[in-house]
């Protein structure tokens, strides 16, 4: 498991928390935003990054 703290577990943070917000304005189903967000919380950093190439858009 990756282990992450200081400076780069709280950008890591933010950018997770921004994440969720995106997922929860986008015009995406409920059912979908409800994965992305599961996704963002259960892995970080591999959920960030799946969601920023595949995630809804808009």
């Amino acid at each position: 498991m990756v282990e992450v703290g200081g400076f780069f577990g709280f950008i890591l943070l933010i950018l997770n928390v921004w994440a969720i917000v995106r997922v929860v304005q986008s015009s995406a189903g409920t059912g979908s935003k409800v994965l992305w967000i599961v996704l963002i919380l259960l892995l970080p950093v591999l959920g960030l990054i799946l969601w920023f190439f595949l995630g809804p858009k808009g």
